[in-house]
């Protein structure tokens, strides 16, 4: 067996379960393909003895069909953002419709090919397409639609969004490269409020919204701007990497050599300019060389693009995400840290000025797996799904402090994809590449669950929870079966590859295999263990 540790310590508040008591326990929701909703069939199915949980999944997935709709300057459905958001965003809407393939694979191709079908000839890509107008008064980029088209087309295989979304994001690169980079320095400049979507946030104030003439070309005529932005250059340079990778696939090695260039010289200048260790986080730059120094959630958006490597993660993560008296509030993440002056309370509705945001929580897990802290993401998606069971509206914001919802109109579809998604990520199988991620977290004995998953060799990969213990099966074949909390990772033909500590504590695990062997080993909260020689 080979270990790999990547956390000192458990990460978590000493006794924390992350299967709570009864009454907030994690149970597991309902299957919620309702063959008469003429939904595309899903590739997920789940079903569950809890009729708490059943009744707020199967609300949360109608919520979500209720918000596929048609917009009138595009012809095909979309997954829009609900509540009073009548419309897709850039910073949102692609990542949405990647998470929201599994359920409709339609929504989540067109969420991505509105933006590419709509963008302007000279390279621009619309902000926003709403019920009442196409806007381009804004850049408002997160995760970079280049990186969510590429995992999309490889997931399905489909070689028409993969050529569309590297000629698309290319020439998206470019108007970039033309409007986003006056000041010359490789780096992606932020002109207004509405660049990053960030509305009412402390890091923005007194600036403007919207560019003037809401024209995203045209920066205010304010003396501080235009700032340099650590998590748009973030999204520049994964994007770029993302366009490295289709190239590749697409047979442009010369192509792909250069973004991998351009890449990684925007995040060079991301660490030299726009990081402070003396506070372990990342800052705009202003029009006069003076950092904007609010401690938000621009340093999470950075680390969801990968832009620094293991080491310095370690130090942004024990110092600020992972600090109790920052980022790491009972109800992870808050927008701005909670040792911050500027954080804004009361808290107002829409406000990233320090409420926890769905979309926040909807993007954590990009950054936590990748910098491997399975379990302290554990303990954040148990959070929010409780949160959501008890108020069940489907909200954009919460309380850090108290897990409250702001009041507001509800049906909000990032809340929603927050307990799909993080209901299989917690208990549930997933694909990820050509491995099958069995994330097992029984129930209680008297509990009943069941996660189907249709793979994409046409298989259908199932976890079966009953008296207390989990079965793994593929294709109608039994691979293994425990009874602890615990991620066990196999090959899409069932082979055991390595468990990962998904637990809030160090556990044993007890391992029987098919043939009747039984393998047992210990494993830490956030440790990767290697299964040498382990089979079905």
């Amino acid at each position: 067996m080979k270990r790999r540790q990547f956390l000192t310590g458990t990460g978590l508040v000493a006794g924390a379960s992350l299967l709570p008591r009864p009454a907030r326990s994690l149970r597991l929701p309902a299957v919620f393909c309702d063959a008469k909703a003429g939904l595309p069939e899903p590739q997920i199915a789940f079903e569950t003895s809890d009729p708490q949980r059943q009744g707020t999944y199967q609300k949360a997935l109608a919520i979500l069909a209720g918000n596929v709709t048609v917009l009138p300057h595009y012809a095909k459905q979309v997954l829009i953002e609900g509540s009073t958001y009548r419309g897709i965003w850039l910073e949102d809407a692609p990542q949405e419709g990647l998470i929201y393939s599994l359920v409709h694979p339609g929504a989540g191709r067109t969420n991505h090919m509105a933006f590419f079908d709509l963008q302007h000839p000279d390279g621009q890509i619309p902000c926003a397409i709403k019920t009442t107008s196409v806007e381009f008064s804004q850049i408002q980029m997160v995760a970079p639609i280049a990186a969510t088209a590429w995992e999309l087309s490889q997931q399905t295989g489909d070689s028409e969004l993969l050529d569309k979304a590297y000629a698309s994001c290319s020439r998206w690169e470019g108007w970039l490269r033309r409007y986003r980079d006056t000041r010359r320095t490789g780096l992606c400049e932020g002109f207004c409020t509405y660049d990053t979507g960030q509305d009412n946030s402390p890091r923005w104030r007194g600036i403007p919204n919207q560019c003037p003439d809401k024209d995203a070309r045209k920066c205010p005529p304010l003396p501080s701007l235009p700032r340099l932005c650590p998590d748009l250059s973030a999204t520049v340079y994964s994007g770029r990497i993302a366009l490295a990778a289709m190239a590749r696939a697409l047979g442009k090695n010369s192509e792909a050599d250069r973004w991998l260039a351009e890449a990684h010289s925007v995040q060079s200048a991301i660490l030299k300019l726009l990081y402070s260790p003396a506070d372990a986080a990342f800052f705009d730059l202003d029009a006069q060389n003076h950092f904007v120094r609010v401690i938000g959630d621009a340093t999470t958006r950075v680390l969801g693009e990968h832009v620094v490597d293991q080491k310095l993660f370690e130090t942004i993560y024990q110092r600020q995400m992972h600090n109790p008296k920052a980022f790491w509030a009972p109800y992870p993440f808050p927008s701005i840290a909670l040792d911050d002056p500027s954080f804004v309370r009361p808290i107002p509705r829409n406000s990233w000025g320090g409420a926890s945001q769905a979309l926040t929580a909807l993007r954590a897990p990009r950054w936590m797996e990748h910098y491997g802290k399975p379990a302290d993401l554990a303990h954040l998606m148990e959070q929010w799904v409780a949160a959501i069971v008890r108020q069940p509206q489907f909200r954009q914001q919460m309380d850090p402090l108290t897990g409250v919802f702001t009041v507001d109109r509800g049906d909000y579809s990032p809340c929603a994809l927050v307990l799909m998604d993080f209901t299989w990520r917690l208990a549930g199988v997933r694909q990820a590449g050509d491995e099958l991620e069995w994330n097992v977290r029984p129930p209680t004995p008297a509990e009943k669950a069941s996660f189907r998953l249709r793979i994409r060799n046409g298989r259908t990969a199932e976890l079966n929870y009953a008296a207390g213990r989990a079965e793994l099966t593929l294709h109608g074949k039994r691979i293994c079966s425990t009874g602890e909390v615990v991620r066990l990772v196999t090959d899409l033909e069932g082979k055991l590859r390595r468990a990962v500590g998904i637990g809030a504590q160090a556990s044993e695990v007890r391992v029987e295999h098919a043939a009747g062997v039984k393998h047992g080993f210990t494993i830490a909260p956030n440790e990767s263990l290697e299964l040498d020689g382990a089979r079905s």
